[in-house]
């Protein structure tokens, strides 16, 4: 089997398409390149086809490694037979190959290895074919100084026979099925833990059962992280009658003999110590897995939404990170995100310096013009937020309150070091609050994506998985906005196609010591960055101040050659041409055509000369909660409250309304009508009308609801 045909067998893409990006991917291409520009060569593909494919081409080289070390160890047994030789190599998945490998698996010395060693492997052979008139006085000639009666030949026999029935292909694949078909998983609460307080959030799982097929993604890995916690013991069962059915007919010959009986224990042995142990261990892990993709999706489509927050833009902001002892500490930044200065306040008990704190927040408002204020919404935030707004600015100053998560993680960080190497993690967390408000986007690269805590279940899922699957939302986009090369960050840097981390520290180190860079062939310039390396990034990265406007756009340089032709077809220059509509609509994109640019590639490239540069998201709005609302002792069924939505799971959302605790939006309480996907109709952060429907203040749970 070729990778191509692998990966066509699990997609619906084309042939040509495939081979095109198995191509492109072997030319170390990435994927927003591939999407961004070469549209022709795949047939238009998107990111997530192309990301499928280079996941199924990675699967596909996995299991050819295996199975040539499948191979080498059955070979080194001399066991290697020309029909399991092609049985292996033509295995389609994994499972398969595993099952082919199992009875030449090295493992400790089993029943059956023992039966063996005493000569009664003939004995079995015979008890399998069930040929023999009376298989008890077979038995007899196997007695010896270690086998001494014919019912232990037998033992030893029917541990044989049990061993080859677990090894059989076709039973396994048959009772694999049956458990992905009608498998149950239940749940049992450990009684002696039963009243810890931690188990109680468990507590709907201390008498569970349902079909495992059906279990949501949410539940299967509340279930396994309460077992793993050791509050509650957990089982994965199928109908045992029908299970000794199945195998009875692979096993036993339709008309009874007197083989039957021992061959009956055989197989109800095989099943209870080898068989359903193992389907079982193995139906709950490829449950897990889907569960593990499910939970990846809800998190990488929260951290999608999440980078792609609307952006205040270049503003001059000050930014308070909340406090009541230790006080708030506060930032100025300029246009750039730069600090020019910080101090801390005491407006809150104990201290309630809130005179003095208004006074000075007041004249660092005028002294540096600020125009907007950004305050983290952790700690003392809804009265800090009470306190700022109760003070008379002599300027037009928009109050935001910013999501902190991760703020911590990002001030104790190396990059938060390298960047105020004099500065203490309370300045650097309110910097980050602030350059927030500015542009999530850029700020929120600096942390390890896990840190921001948009996920579901995201400790318990494949942390490798899950780190490949974010890394990819963040580099996708990164690249789907563009970078100024002349303001972006390392970190920021290192996410733009093709140029990873090395790259982008060379990047900072070439315009530090040669300033702004004044065009994209500039990069050609920076340490070890190769034409490969200008190829795969020029297009993502934007140069405002540069002499060729389409240096600010998302237009690439090997097609500025087309758009000058364009321009001279107009008989304009290229500068009239960019930004001016009116034009642009007299082109006829046919006539671009060629053998190395196909119309997807003109379209873009007309779209990009309308509005070169524009950043596509939108910008922040002002949100404010209901000010009678501080606690949860405030809270009164019924009530309507705005909130914003600050996390997705596939069972609602949660909506912070201005209080400690969020709310639960179940799925069920979206709409008046079915939902089967939340993000259908809530996105993260949109902000949001709510219902209050039940309020545990016990347990610190709040039941919201968006129905009329």
């Amino acid at each position: 089997m070729t990778t191509t045909a692998f990966i066509l067998a699990r997609t619906t893409l084309s042939e040509k398409s495939v081979q095109n990006t198995l191509q492109l991917l072997a030319e170390d291409a990435t994927i927003p390149f591939i999407s961004r520009y070469r549209k022709e060569m795949t047939g238009n593909l998107d990111e997530v086809q192309i990301a499928d494919i280079l996941k199924f081409k990675t699967e596909f080289e996995e299991l050819e490694k295996r199975k040539k070390a499948v191979l080498k160890a059955i070979a080194e047994q001399e066991a290697l037979t020309p029909e399991l030789e092609a049985k292996i190599t033509g295995a389609k998945d994994l499972v398969q190959l595993e099952d082919l490998y199992l009875p030449f698996k090295k493992k400790r010395k089993t029943k059956a290895d023992i039966a063996r060693e005493l000569g009664l492997e003939p004995l079995a052979k015979m008890l399998m074919a069930q040929n023999s008139p009376n298989i008890k006085t077979a038995a007899e000639r196997f007695v010896a100084k270690q086998v001494t009666s014919a019912q232990e030949a037998l033992s030893g026999a029917k541990d044989i026979a049990a061993e080859w029935i677990n090894e059989n292909q076709a039973v396994r694949t048959r009772l694999r099925k049956l458990f992905q078909q009608k498998a149950m998983i239940s749940s049992k609460v450990v009684k002696k833990k039963a009243e810890e307080e931690e188990a109680q959030k468990y507590q709907n799982y201390f008498e569970w059962e349902e079909k495992l097929k059906f279990i949501p993604s949410h539940r299967l890995l509340a279930i396994l992280r309460a077992e793993k916690e050791g509050f509650v013991r957990v089982k994965i069962e199928v109908e045992q009658e029908e299970v000794v059915r199945i195998v009875n007919g692979f096993v036993l010959k339709p008309q009874r003999n007197s083989s039957t009986p021992y061959l009956e224990e055989a197989v109800e042995d095989a099943l209870k110590r080898l068989l359903l142990p193992a389907l079982s261990n193995e139906a709950v892990a490829a449950a897990k897995e889907k569960a593990d993709e499910d939970a990846i999706k809800v998190f990488a489509d929260n951290l999608r939404q999440l980078l792609l927050a609307p952006p205040l833009g270049s503003k001059r902001i000050l930014a308070l990170d909340p406090g009541f002892k230790s006080g708030c500490k506060l930032v100025c930044l300029d246009e750039k995100g730069e600090l020019q200065h910080n101090e801390t306040i005491y407006p809150h008990p104990p201290q309630k310096e809130i005179a003095m704190a208004s006074k000075k927040v007041k004249s660092l408002v005028n002294a540096y013009n600020i125009e907007a204020i950004a305050i983290g919404n952790g700690t003392a935030s809804r009265e800090t937020e009470f306190f700022i707004k109760n003070i008379r600015f002599d300027r037009d100053v928009q109050v935001f309150v910013v999501n902190e998560a991760g703020a911590s993680v990002y001030s104790a960080s190396k990059i938060a070091r390298a960047e105020f190497p004099t500065f203490d993690v309370t300045v650097r967390g309110a910097v980050s609050i602030g350059r927030r408000l500015a542009d999530p986007l850029a700020e929120l690269v600096k942390i390890d994506p896990k840190a921001i805590g948009v996920g579901q279940y995201q400790h318990d899922v494949d942390q490798t998985k899950l780190k490949n699957e974010l890394d990819r939302v963040v580099e996708s986009c990164v690249n789907s906005i563009g970078v100024n090369l002349n303001t972006a960050s390392a970190p920021l840097l290192s996410y733009v196609s093709g140029i990873g981390p090395a790259l982008a520290e060379n990047i900072i180190a070439y315009r530090s010591e040669n300033g702004e860079f004044s065009s994209r062939p500039e990069l050609l310039k920076v340490s070890r960055l190769g034409a490969k390396a200008f190829e795969q990034a020029a297009g993502f990265l934007r140069i405002p101040a540069s002499e060729n406007p389409l240096d600010n756009s998302a237009v690439h340089p090997e097609s500025y050659s087309l758009v000058e032709k364009m321009a001279g077809d107009l008989k304009v220059p290229l500068k009239e041409l960019v930004g001016n509509k009116e034009l642009i609509s007299k082109i006829t994109p046919e006539n671009y055509i060629s053998d190395a640019v196909g119309l997807p590639t003109i379209n873009d490239i007309l779209r990009e000369l309308e509005k070169p540069g524009v950043d596509p998201r939108k910008s922040a709005k002002v949100f404010e909660f209901d000010p009678n609302v501080k606690t949860i002792k405030d809270l009164q069924p019924g009530m309507k409250l705005p909130g914003i939505v600050n996390n997705i799971t596939n069972f609602g959302c949660f909506v912070d309304i201005g209080i400690k605790e969020s709310g639960l939006l179940h799925i069920s309480k979206l709409k008046n009508e079915f939902v089967s996907d939340v993000n259908s109709v809530v996105k993260l952060h949109q902000h949001v009308q709510v219902t209050v429907m039940e309020v545990d203040e016990a347990r610190k749970r709040i039941q919201l609801s968006m129905i009329d």
